[in-house]
Formats: C-alpha cells, structure tokens, sequence
C-alpha cells in the first residue's frame, strides 16, 4: 500500500476495512483531471464547509501564535545571533486560486544563499540534478547550524501560522510550491489549486522529503479531492506523532 493509501486506513479495523480504504482511495486517484477552472471548483465546495474550516483555521493558529509565543520569540533570538541576517524568510508561494502570497519560515540559511546555491551547481552536475528533480538538497551547504535544527524539527515552519490567520494558508491542506513546480502538476494543477496549501498535509505525515515527486503530486491529488473534516483532525494527531517520534521524517 503506497504512503498516501496508508493516510485512509483506520489501524483499529480489520482488513476488509483496509482494503475497502484502499479501494476507494484508488478510486480517487484514477479518475480524470477535471476540466473545470480552479475558479469554478471553488465555486461548488460547501460554503458552509468552508466556513467551519476557515473558522478552526483563525482559532488553531491564533492559539498557537498566543500560547506559543515565548518559543516562537526565543526562537526569533536564536537564528538572529547564530548567523547575520534577517530572522524571518519570505517566499513566493501559489496559494488558492494561483493567489501568490509570502510564505514565512524562520531564515535557516546564509545570507548569501543564493551565491552559494549558484557555485555549488555550478560545480556539481549531481547536486545540479538533484536540486532540479527536487527543489531541495539532502546536504545543503546553505544552511546554518540552527537551521539545520529547526528543519529537522519543522519548528522553522511555526511562523506560517501567520499564514494562516491572514487567510493565504490553511492548518491543513496541500503542499505549498513554487512557481517553477506548477508544471509537475500537469492537469491536476486546477484541483490542487481550488484548496488553500496547509501548514501540514498528506506529504508531511508521510514521508516527505523521502518520497518522490510524483508520489507528492499524488498526495496533495488525494487530499484535495478527498478533503474533509476527520481527514483533517487524523492528519493533524498524525502531525503530532511525526514532530514528537525520533525517525527519519525526509525533512532536510
């Protein structure tokens, strides 16, 4: 059973429920690409099921943002004195609707990241491949010691609840990307784009990182198609289980 199948399987039932989950979730995914406009499909979601979910959306993450902001400020503090540079990153994201918004991370890299991404290519044909197929790099030399910390732990990812409070993110939800990954989508980019990305997802609980492309592209297919309230509250008890549980989680 493949990582995203495994996100539908209620461990407490027998097998016929498992392979009734992974049935339908089969299902899911072999059917076509829609050919209606991001547009049109957010048209026909439930406006009141939106609204539930807006609304847990505004409360999760102002608790979070309240209750946690003496981490969040030591932190801050941490990755201002561990390297120079601004606190925060900021990057451009497609968010619902293909609405471009400014994704907020803790900064986990050198100030001149980009001069050293742009050597490090240069000079490596492998990393240069593995950077194109994935947009990331296992051993990135751009990032710093806290950086790699908070990466490893996802704390880095804490400010994007401001994301979410602002409406251009929600606590669960597909993966936010680039513009360069929109064409990995293909048809499928109208689905995952009529759902605003989450803060966690499919991806995040399934492996990340150690998946490849286009299991990603599966997930975020499956959630968006999928959606609803239990998968919600099931991948955000599995997000918990994934940040508190020592394993190998793909975050680098």
């Amino acid at each position: 059973m493949s990582s995203a199948s495994r996100i539908f399987v209620l461990h407490s039932g027998g097998k016929n429920i498992k392979r009734e989950a992974s049935r339908r979730h089969l299902e899911v995914l072999s059917a076509p690409p829609s050919p209606l406009p991001a547009t049109d499909l957010i048209g026909q979601q439930s406006r009141l099921g939106r609204s539930i979910k807006r609304t847990g959306d505004v409360v999760f993450s102002s608790a979070v943002l309240t209750l946690g902001s003496p981490v969040l400020l030591l932190l801050a503090v941490l990755v201002k004195l561990s390297s120079p540079g601004p606190v925060f990153y900021v990057q451009r994201r497609v968010g619902r609707n293909y609405k471009r918004f400014g994704c907020i991370k803790f900064r986990t890299m050198r100030a001149d990241a980009d001069e050293v991404l742009s050597n490090v290519l240069a000079q490596s044909p492998s990393m240069r491949a593995e950077f194109e197929r994935d947009f990331k790099l296992r051993k990135d030399p751009r990032i710093t010691p806290i950086g790699n910390f908070l990466r490893r732990s996802s704390l880095d990812e804490l400010p994007q609840f401001i994301n979410v409070l602002l409406g251009e993110m929600s606590v669960v939800g597909p993966r936010p990307i680039v513009d360069k990954e929109l064409e990995r989508y293909g048809e499928f980019m109208d689905e995952v784009a009529s759902v605003r990305p989450g803060l966690t997802g499919l991806w995040q609980v399934s492996g990340r990182n150690n998946l490849s492309y286009s299991q990603r592209v599966r997930l975020d297919l499956a959630y968006a198609r999928r959606r609803s309230f239990i998968l919600d509250l099931a991948i955000i008890l599995r997000t918990f289980g994934v940040l508190l549980l020592p394993m190998d989680r793909g975050a680098y």
